[in-house]
């Protein structure tokens, strides 16, 4: 079951949220390789950390689960969310650079079937960046937290679910390592517990983060199945673009 996403705003707004939004953005960077002009998707609840990237692509989008809820993003422009079904993206092959998945593998309900549908959308080289709960970390174990619900894994579970469905694993990094705590000085030593916990107690991060690409030189097998709906896609195959311009034919001397 996914989290809601009014408990999903409301905690990115309090001062735990915010708190545990740069912990993570600060780990997302660490390990986020910049492509200019790329196209970028937001899968799950990824609007607190898209804004750190979505000045160097060339478009971002928000795709928010229809069993969370969305909310307009960004904020006072144009939407760019939607509210779809992760194993069926509103997307034709290859037409994105790059997908990155917060408060969304956890939810899934068929994670393999997920995965295989960010595979068939990413163009060849494309990379996705997954942030999930730590099975062995304490905020997987607090309810008041987001990261407290659904299923939490493992670097082994994340990594072999990966290679399963044609990704290959690379950069990771961990985050959360202070307690999930709403108590204000406890919250002021965030940094020294991040920095403190990377060196000594790394397994037992909040956050497990992956970076991974698409492989190419492995057949997926693709199974027929009924769409629960019928999308019209929003972006095209990615390509080279021409530099040809074509003239717009005259009506009254059509050929």
């Amino acid at each position: 079951m996914h989290a809601d996403i009014v408990d999903l705003r409301q905690f990115y707004h309090s001062t735990l949220g915010h708190s545990a939004e740069q912990a993570i953005g600060m780990a997302l960077s660490s390990i986020w390789t910049e492509l200019p002009e790329e196209r970028l998707v937001g899968l799950g609840y990824a609007v607190p950390y898209l804004d750190r990237f979505r000045a160097d692509t060339e478009r971002t989008f928000a795709f928010m689960p229809a069993g969370q809820g969305a909310v307009n993003w960004p904020f006072a422009e144009k939407s760019a969310t939607a509210l779809i079904f992760d194993e069926e993206l509103p997307l034709p092959d290859a037409s994105v650079d790059r997908v990155l998945m917060v408060h969304s593998l956890e939810f899934a309900e068929n994670p393999r079937e997920t995965m295989k549908e960010l595979w068939r959308v990413l163009a060849p080289g494309g990379r996705v960046v997954i942030v999930v709960p730590n099975r062995r970390g304490v905020w997987a174990r607090m309810e008041h937290t987001p990261f407290g619900s659904g299923r939490p894994y493992s670097r082994g579970q994340l990594t072999a679910l990966l290679r399963e469905t044609n990704f290959t694993p690379g950069a990771s990094a961990d985050a959360l390592f202070f307690p999930p705590s709403k108590i204000r000085s406890v919250l002021k030593l965030r940094r020294s517990f991040e920095r403190v916990g990377r060196s000594l107690w790394p397994v037992f991060a909040g956050v497990i983060i992956v970076e991974a690409q698409k492989r190419l030189y492995q057949g997926l097998p693709v199974a027929a199945r009924a769409s629960r709906r019928v999308f019209v896609p929003v972006l095209g195959t990615q390509g080279v673009p021409s530099l040809r311009k074509v003239k717009p034919q005259d009506p009254q001397h059509g050929g």
